[in-house]
């Protein structure tokens, strides 16, 4: 992961550049959205939401701040740009499920989720957005009682796609719930999750930390679990 520090062009608020979203200017001059960060030249680095950034291109601050960004006002924004983002950020948190799903590290089925969370192994929960909503309180029950934490407000998180989206995304048949045990990916997982959800406006993801945190630093692995990585 990446410690370098990037200032919003809007809020004018430093971050993490892993927290920000990126974006590039193309040769012909149209503004693109790189959440990946991997476009060649200058960058421009958002930390609003969609709704925020939404309201600076209607106002004309957000075409000022690029240009000032850019360094250059021969620039076009595209009308969709909000909608170019989201679908960016979707893309590449969808595609980090599927990656972890074939190194092995998903759990699917509610049987095997369930075990999981009783024996304290769960690290992050997930439902479709068309699971029932017994099958998800069965499962985050399951994952209070394994982490010692009944009568709190730990629940799996529901996405904003249909079982069918995550089944395509996984390169398997009829995925409604996931669980991930392993504190590595969990924590790619919930930074991927996190971007994606932070900038459409959805629900913030739950840990079973001590704390009650939210976001993606409640899923990082301790010292002892990063070194295992090299081993």
């Amino acid at each position: 992961m990446s410690d370098a520090i990037r200032t919003c062009i809007l809020a004018r608020e430093e971050a993490p550049r892993d927290g920000l979203i990126r974006l590039a200017l193309s040769p012909d001059g149209e503004v693109l959205p790189d959440v990946r960060a991997k476009a060649p030249g200058r960058g421009a680095w958002i930390g609003v939401n969609r709704a925020e950034l939404e309201a600076a291109y209607a106002k004309g601050r957000l075409k000022g701040a690029l240009a000032r960004a850019f360094k250059t006002g021969e620039l076009r924004i595209p009308d969709d740009l909000p909608a170019r983002i989201a679908a960016q950020l979707e893309r590449a948190a969808l595609d980090r499920l599927g990656l972890e799903a074939r190194a092995g590290l998903l759990l699917t089925g509610t049987e095997r989720i369930e075990t999981a969370a009783r024996q304290g192994q769960l690290r992050l929960l997930l439902h479709a957005s068309d699971a029932s909503d017994d099958g998800a309180r069965k499962l985050a029950q399951a994952w209070r009682v394994g982490s010692e934490r009944e009568g709190s407000d730990l629940r799996g998180l529901t996405l904003p796609v249909p079982r069918t989206i995550l089944s395509l995304a996984l390169g398997r048949e009829n995925v409604v719930h996931i669980g991930l045990a392993d504190a590595r990916a969990a924590w790619r997982v919930s930074e991927a999750l996190t971007r994606w959800l932070r900038f459409i406006g959805a629900e913030p993801l739950s840990a079973p930390c001590e704390s009650g945190s939210q976001g993606a630093s409640a899923f990082r692995p301790s010292a002892e679990e990063q070194f295992e990585e090299f081993e």
